[in-house]
C-alpha cells in the first residue's frame, strides 16, 4: 500500500512529466514546412499579407512557411481547411477577421464550424481603414453628393464585394440605408476582378481595404475616393476626409487581418507563433511593406487578438441588425 509520502510522489512526478510533455511541442516545433492557406485570390491584401509574414517567418522558425490560396465561399473554403486540420501547428490560416466574424452570425452552405470555437486565434497582423471609391465617371466628388446621386437615380448604382455578409459589403448597404438610396449588390471571389470592374465602369461604388493597386488607381484619378471609414484620418490618403467628416458617422469600421490556428492547438506553439510574427512585424522592412497597404501594425499576445476578434464580431452584429441581414 501506498504511503502518503510516495503517492505524493507520484503525483509530483506525474505532474511534471505532463509539463513536460506540454512544453515539447513548442521545443521542436516546426520540423517540416508550415503552411498558410489563404482563402482568396493570388493579389488579394491576404495574400499580400499573408506572404510577406510568411517570408519573415521563415528564417525566424528555421523552416520554409509557404502560401497556399485556396479560394470560394466568401473565405470558408479556406477557412474550413484549416478548421479540420491536425492541431500541430502546420496549417495555419490568414484572413480578414470581419470574414471570420460574419461567419459567426451567417448561414454559409459551405461553414461546418463555429469560427469562435474551431479557430484559435495567433496573431493580429495589422488594421486599415476601408477606402469607399467610385467609378471616375460617376458625376460625384463627394460622399454627400454620392449619396444624394444613388437616392435619385435607383437601381442605377452597382456595387462589390468578396463576399456577403463581408464588411465591404456591410458597410456598402449602411451607406445606402443611410442615403436611402437602392443599390444592386455584385458579389466577387476576390479583389482583382472586382477592382477590374470598378475601373471599367461595371460597377459604380466598391467599399475597399486600402491596398497599394487601389491608392494608385485614385492618384493617377482612375478612381475617386470619397472618404475613409475609420474614426481618423489614414496618413496614406491624408486628402480623404472619414465618414464621420463626411456626415456618416454610422459608416466607421477597420480591416483587421490576423493569423489562425485551428483550436486547441497546444499553447505553446501558438505563443511560440505569436512571438514570431511579433517579432516580424517590427522589423523595418515589414513596417515599410505595411505602409503601402495603409495599414499599421498590431503588436500583441493571442489574448489581445481574442479580444479584438470578439469586438469585431459585436460591431459585425450590430452592421447586420442595421442593414436587415439576417441569419438564414
Amino acid at each position: 500500500m501506498l504511503t502518503r509520502r510516495v503517492l505524493l510522489s507520484a503525483l509530483l512526478a506525474a505532474a511534471a512529466g505532463q509539463a513536460a510533455v506540454a512544453a515539447a511541442p513548442a521545443q521542436t516545433y516546426p520540423t517540416r514546412t508550415v503552411k498558410v492557406i489563404v482563402p482568396y485570390l493570388p493579389g488579394s491584401t491576404s495574400d499580400a499579407m499573408a506572404r510577406l509574414v510568411a517570408d519573415k517567418l521563415t528564417p525566424a522558425l528555421g523552416q520554409s512557411v509557404i502560401v497556399e490560396n485556396r479560394p470560394g465561399g466568401g473565405g470558408s473554403v479556406g477557412a474550413n481547411a484549416v478548421a479540420a486540420a491536425d492541431r500541430d501547428g502546420y496549417t495555419l490560416l490568414v484572413i480578414p477577421v470581419d470574414a471570420l466574424t460574419t461567419m459567426l452570425r451567417l448561414a454559409n452552405k459551405n461553414l461546418s464550424y463555429d469560427p469562435a470555437k474551431n479557430l484559435a486565434p495567433v496573431a493580429l497582423f495589422s488594421a486599415s481603414p476601408f477606402v469607399i471609391t467610385v467609378n471616375a465617371a460617376l458625376p460625384v466628388k463627394t460622399l454627400a453628393e454620392f449619396a444624394a446621386y444613388a437616392k435619385a437615380n435607383p437601381g442605377r448604382i452597382s456595387y462589390g464585394s468578396p463576399g456577403y455578409g463581408t464588411y465591404p459589403h456591410l458597410l456598402a448597404e449602411m451607406l445606402g440605408v443611410a442615403a436611402g438610396a437602392q443599390m444592386i449588390y455584385v458579389p466577387y471571389r476576390g479583389g482583382p476582378p472586382w477592382i477590374a470592374d470598378l475601373l471599367a465602369g461595371q460597377l459604380q461604388l466598391s467599399v475597399f481595404p486600402s491596398d497599394p493597386g487601389l491608392v494608385q488607381h485614385i492618384e493617377t484619378g482612375k478612381l475617386k475616393a470619397l472618404a475613409v471609414t475609420s474614426e481618423a484620418r489614414s496618413p496614406y490618403l491624408p486628402g480623404v476626409p472619414t465618414t464621420a467628416e463626411a456626415g456618416f458617422p454610422q459608416v466607421v469600421a477597420n480591416y483587421s487581418i490576423g493569423l489562425f490556428a485551428p483550436a486547441s492547438t497546444p499553447k505553446s506553439i501558438i505563443d511560440k507563433l505569436n512571438l514570431a510574427v511579433n517579432e516580424a512585424l517590427k522589423s523595418a522592412p515589414a513596417q515599410e511593406s505595411l505602409k503601402t497597404f495603409g495599414a499599421e501594425p498590431r503588436i500583441g499576445t493571442p489574448q489581445d487578438f481574442a479580444a479584438h476578434f470578439a469586438g469585431v464580431a459585436k460591431a459585425s452584429a450590430d452592421m447586420m441588425a442595421a442593414v436587415g441581414v439576417k441569419v438564414e
